[in-house]
């Protein structure tokens, strides 16, 4: 049997579950998959900073190990005085956003007219945005690659609610689309049919993604509830290459109906790693 720094040593090189799996395998593997020279390795490069970032400080003497640090991780946290949402992904320590309503661009999000800013007990926000009337609508995110995880498939999502007055959102389609750089890698349409706060059922979205050599073509995409009590619209895909730095907008947009809707009630976008089940 290897001595079990060097069982830790080559653990560190596969993955927050393989770790977990081989605990069982022997008494060796199991006080290895302990040591922090394994979780360490699995922790976001950036962790002291992200630490630094939280709502609530967090530092590494709050916790006796690398591993207590990185399951506290896998819970969603504030950060940025409460505009964005972090976390880390369980099964493989990938990084995941919320970006906040606050934290969006959204066209005349400021005009009371237009929009109401108000807390829910639903969201993890201090504030969340509802459309009251408008004809013209735009929404955008952005968020750097750096941000991320590197040579990852990404995909984002509109998180939102539909409130009891809503009309108007069925009436012409939504353009979704994602941009990294200059390059637009995904664009597609999104129909919105039927409300029902209380009970939101699967809607179809018939979705067409440009294809990149690293996003595939996706038809028929469902719009899903959340097991936060939220749903999500997808808004495309994407993919983070080895030491990327590069800006990431995502949108959602609907400006040639000219057309009034209103009781599109948004938490923000969630930027989260493709994870293959």
């Amino acid at each position: 049997m290897l001595p079990e720094d060097c069982v830790s040593t080559i653990l560190s090189f596969t993955s927050p579950l393989d770790v977990c799996r081989s605990s069982a395998v022997s008494s060796t593997f199991s006080s290895a998959a302990e040591s922090d020279v394994v979780w360490e390795r699995f922790l976001p490069s950036d962790y002291h900073q992200l630490l630094l970032r939280l709502v609530k400080t967090t530092t590494n003497s709050d916790f006796y190990t690398k591993k207590e640090l990185y399951f506290h991780l896998c819970n969603p946290l504030l950060l940025d005085g409460g505009t964005k949402s972090f976390k880390i992904e369980k099964s493989s320590g990938k990084k995941s956003y919320l970006l906040s309503a606050r934290e969006l661009l959204i066209t005349w999000g400021d005009e009371p007219m237009y929009w109401s800013w108000k807390h829910v007990k639903e969201s993890r926000f201090a504030e969340v945005v509802e459309l009251r009337t408008i004809s013209w609508l735009e929404i955008h995110g952005k968020i750097r690659t750096k941000m991320l995880s590197s040579n990852t498939t990404y995909s984002a999502y509109l998180v939102i609610n539909i409130s009891n007055r809503a009309y108007g959102l069925d009436t012409a389609p939504f353009e979704i689309s994602v941009n990294v750089g200059n390059r637009q890698v995904s664009y597609g349409t999104v129909c919105v049919s039927g409300y029902d706060k209380n009970k939101m059922q699967e809607k179809i979205m018939k979705q067409t993604l440009k294809t990149t050599p690293f996003v595939e073509e996706k038809k028929n995409v469902i719009i899903s509830e959340r097991n936060d009590g939220w749903v999500e619209i997808k808004l495309g895909e994407f993919f983070t290459g080895e030491n990327d730095d590069e800006e990431v907008k995502m949108s959602l947009t609907e400006t040639k109906g000219y057309h009034l809707k209103a009781g599109l009630v948004i938490e923000g976008i969630e930027v989260r790693p493709n994870i293959k089940h």
